[in-house]
């Protein structure tokens, strides 16, 4: 056999084990590597994360991690660690895998009708990385506070309710700042003159609204209540707002899971300063997270000569108003009848 024969040879042998090779390559690259039976799942990798770390967290959702590793090595994932939140796809080959590694998802976070910080601080740690303590600690930060206008007891005004993006790893710090932002944003020039013809701060009409949102879930009745807060108000009436002493009752007891459907004659003389029985004027802070329908009645009242409401015992969920004493004494009266026809003891 002469050179070229073996040369030849050689070359054809090269070949076909360049090309087998490469349909090998090709194979672990592209083939199917998951092993979930779910359409999606996300990965959440931490802040600061390695390596090491990422294959641990991914390896219950690969079905060969020397594949992904192979394809990872030659795509320098190894050094390009990223944290996030991330989404697999069912039937994703390797490439796709550490491709999607690369992507952070954002998270839509959405919340509404929280009545503490803490219970708000709660309801966002469980949806971004930041845990509910780091997230109170930012909001109650002194500076901040001091900054932007803001109490301990009445911080929880400047989250307005609805959905937003975040990304999973953002920090406490990056919440709380878009926060501000978004506070600042819908707290426009319009809006606070508004505020401010009802001789309110957005502070106070926040407090004010939370009121209101306690009062009805009736949407279409929330500026007629709104109205008569703010005759009482201008009165320097007492706001004598069944809500505020629940708050109260719940803050005293610290137990915010139980439910009170009716408050006493002992309630109502509860030293508080949520007890609008006993103070006039707003709270220190909002009884609740106000939506935004809420804030919007607050600040575009129903013009009314009323001073006074209660429940209606004809239109559930609605209420009964009045303009003097004796016309609401004999709603009230109605209500407390029905009421104790129900059995109805706290």
């Amino acid at each position: 056999m002469n050179l070229k024969k073996i040369i030849s040879i050689v070359s054809i042998i090269v070949v076909s084990g360049l090309i087998i090779y490469g349909f090998i390559l090709v194979r672990q690259i592209f083939a199917d590597n998951t092993k979930f039976t779910e359409k999606e799942v996300f990965i959440h990798v931490p802040t600061d994360s390695n390596y090491e770390g990422v294959k641990k967290i991914i390896a219950p959702y690969v079905a060969n991690m020397d594949r992904f590793e192979m394809v990872a090595d030659k795509m320098s994932y190894a050094q390009n660690v990223k944290s996030g939140r991330f989404l697999f796809t069912k039937g994703m080959n390797s490439y796709a895998l550490v491709k999607a590694m690369r992507m952070n998802v954002p998270v839509k976070l959405a919340f509404n009708n929280q009545e503490r910080l803490e219970n708000f601080a709660g309801r966002v740690g469980s949806q971004i990385e930041a845990d509910s303590l780091s997230l109170l600690t930012s909001f109650k930060d002194s500076i901040f506070l001091k900054e932007n206008g803001f109490t301990p007891e009445n911080v929880l005004v400047m989250f307005i309710p609805n959905t937003y993006e975040f990304y999973w790893n953002t920090t406490a710090e990056k919440f709380r700042d878009k926060m501000i932002k978004e506070y600042l944003n819908f707290w426009n020039k319009e809006r606070v003159a508004k505020a401010a013809q009802q001789g309110l701060t957005p502070v106070e009409a926040t407090i004010l609204a939370s009121i209101v949102h306690k009062e009805s879930v009736k949407k279409d009745e929330r500026p007629r209540i709104a109205g008569v807060y703010l005759n009482r108000l201008r009165l320097e009436m007492p706001l004598q707002a069944d809500p505020t002493v629940i708050y109260a009752l719940k803050l005293k007891s610290n137990d915010f899971d139980q439910v009170i459907k009716r408050v006493f004659y002992n309630d109502l003389i509860m030293a508080s300063p949520y007890n609008t029985y006993m103070n006039i004027g707003l709270p220190p802070g909002p009884i609740a997270m106000p939506d935004i329908t809420a804030l919007e009645a607050v600040i575009n009242p129903e013009k009314n000569d009323y001073i006074y409401f209660c429940a209606s015992v004809e239109r559930f969920g609605y209420h009964e108003f009045a303009a003097t004493l004796p016309e609401h004494n004999i709603n009230a009266k109605k209500y407390s009848d029905w009421i104790n026809a129900q059995g109805v003891k706290r």
